[in-house]
């Protein structure tokens, strides 16, 4: 039985929908064979598998935690529909390189281990029961082009690399459509004239009207009707009731889109959020107000999930654990979260950055930009509509690659592909190290000592501030952003005698945890040149135990001592005066 049952998309949903994930057939394919010899026929493959745990995780049934080359899933489905009707197949994410299969045929491939990807299957079913076959292939060790984040390259985990995630570690799920229907839709907020921008997608041409209704409350507050015989259309909503989206009141707007031909009709329910973001010369600002980055580091890993949250509830939570200690916001680290934790981001009032997995991607080969900016443009389409969302940061920490340096213009490429298409929000181009062109000019700094952190900060200024790489990249005005530090270790005992990892030397009482960790912060915080911190982590993950709650997410210290975390992050910082 699935605990997986929420709907995956929560800015696009249609009232009818067939959940796919729970218990599918699944078989190994060490040799990469499993073509050639059939597979994708076969009545029944040799294992079963919970899905939408990847067969490393416990949840999933298999627990097996060796590399896995490539593997095979398998289930049958009966899925009616009528002349008019199409059927789509819905993945949310697959390791990496994936081949789909209906009734023993090929219906698409995708390639990429983090973005959603759907096939139009209509005309490869048959009447009664349907066989779907899916091969995924991965290999994290490989050759430089494959982005795989904190995905372990050696059998064991370590570091700050943890345990693996093949084949299919998200939602899968079908809808039956009518022949014309709403593919996509891109949404902008324009506060200053209170209304919504919008562009919506569809799979063919021919006349159709669209109907868009805006409510708030429940009220309606806006609506208006448009045609269109292309593929495209560019419309406007005009609110006659304006409520702004921030983090004190995450006010969002439902909104209701109909698709008609004059004989099909496709209704889809969406939401959106008025806000407006900018950067001014010191700081990051939303509806006006400049607001202090007050962020977790964030990996989204789970005990015995890994890549995969064991409930729909485990987002919420995660937010709201965040939340308890001060922090406003996170930075998504190093791969793309589930649409469902953005969605709760947009409820809860909770800042976000985009990043990527680009750890395990070769950034010093020009000529892997041709799979990383596909799979990025993806990301970046499959996220743009949130109000959460609030930057962009394609690349973490580009370390040279067997003593080759970054290639300065794929990062370059990424950024430009970035602001063309977003030009909105900032983005990072590569956070920490080494910047080339960049909104917000961020550094990592992991220095546990409290005297040295306030004697460095108290040096920044206007003109003036602390670089780690120098030689490697220039500072430009932009405004300043400590986007990693603390990592404080604070380790529990370890099973299997693993060696816990974290920066620098552990304390050795709570109150040295305490006090290293409020002067650490404060630092930042009163610092009026900074205009935002990131401290990791919010939780444990495997032997890295540098975070503040432990990797089930029960607390590390008393409500006491949480308290006095919180109480040091909630301060007013020095910029925001």
């Amino acid at each position: 039985m699935t605990t997986r049952n929420a709907y995956p998309r929560p800015e696009l949903v249609r009232e009818s929908w067939i959940n796919l994930c729970g218990e599918w057939e699944f078989e190994f394919d060490f040799g990469k064979s499993g073509k050639p010899r059939g597979v994708a026929q076969k009545e029944h493959l040799e294992k079963t598998i919970q899905v939408p745990f990847c067969p490393e995780s416990k949840l999933s049934g298999i627990g097996y935690t060796d590399f896995i080359p490539a593997c095979w899933y398998r289930k049958t489905v009966n899925v009616p529909h009528g002349e008019q009707e199409r059927v789509i197949l819905n993945f949310e994410a697959v390791c990496h390189k994936t081949e789909v299969f209906v009734n023993g045929a090929s219906v698409g491939r995708h390639r990429g281990s983090y973005t959603p990807f759907s096939f139009d299957i209509t005309q490869y079913l048959n009447e009664g029961d349907n066989s779907i076959a899916v091969y995924c292939e991965s290999d994290v060790a490989g050759d430089g082009s494959q982005p795989s984040g904190k995905q372990s390259a050696r059998y064991h985990s370590y570091g700050c690399y943890y345990t693996r995630s093949t084949g299919i570690y998200a939602p899968v799920w079908m809808e039956v459509v009518p022949e014309v229907y709403l593919k996509n839709v891109r949404m902008d907020p324009d506060v200053d004239n209170e209304k919504l921008d919008l562009e919506l997608t569809f799979p063919t041409l021919g006349m159709k009207t669209v109907a868009l209704t805006a409510r708030l409350g429940g009220k309606e507050v806006g609506k208006t009707s448009a045609k269109t015989t292309m593929k495209t259309l560019k419309t406007s909503v005009a609110l006659n009731e304006l409520a702004l989206w921030s983090l004190e009141s995450p006010t969002l707007y439902d909104l209701e889109i109909t698709v008609s031909d004059g004989v099909n009709t496709d209704t889809v329910r969406s939401y959106f959020g008025m806000r407006k973001i900018e950067l001014d010369e010191k700081c990051l600002c939303i509806n006006g107000k400049r607001v202090f980055q007050r962020l977790v580091l964030d990996q989204g890993y789970y005990e015995d999930g890994v890549y995969t949250a064991p409930d729909d509830d485990a987002f919420a939570k995660d937010i709201l654990l965040s939340k308890r200690l001060g922090f406003n916001g996170a930075r998504l680290h190093e791969r793309v979260f589930e649409r469902r934790f953005l969605y709760e981001a947009d409820r809860l009032g909770y800042l976000v950055w985009g990043e990527y997995a680009n750890w395990g991607f070769d950034v010093a080969d020009a000529g892997n930009l041709k799979y990383y900016l596909s799979e990025w443009a993806e990301a970046m389409a499959r996220d743009y509509n949130h109000p959460a969302l609030i930057g962009w940061c394609p690349f973490n920490e580009t370390w040279d690659v067997r003593g080759r340096e970054q290639d300065n213009g794929m990062i370059r490429a990424v950024y430009n592909y970035t602001k063309t298409v977003d030009p909105i929000r900032p983005c990072i181009d590569t956070s920490g190290n080494y910047h080339v062109v960049t909104d917000i000019y961020d550094i990592h700094d992991y220095n546990q000592s409290v005297e040295t952190f306030r004697k460095r900060y108290a040096e920044v200024n206007d003109s003036q501030i602390f670089e780690n790489y120098g030689r490697r990249q220039t500072y430009g005005g932009q405004p300043y952003f400590i986007s990693e530090y603390g990592g404080i270790k604070w380790a529990a005992q370890m099973e299997n005698s693993v060696t816990s990892w974290g920066y620098g030397n552990s304390p050795k009482s709570i109150e040295e945890y305490v006090d290293r960790y409020v002067g650490l912060t404060d630092t930042l915080i009163r610092t009026p040149k900074v205009c935002g911190l990131c401290y990791t982590q919010l939780y444990d993950v495997e032997q890295e135990q540098n975070g503040i709650y432990y990797f089930d997410r029960t607390p590390k210290f008393s409500e006491e001592v949480m308290d006095k975390l919180s109480a040091v992050m909630k301060q007013k910082a020095a910029i925001e005066e």
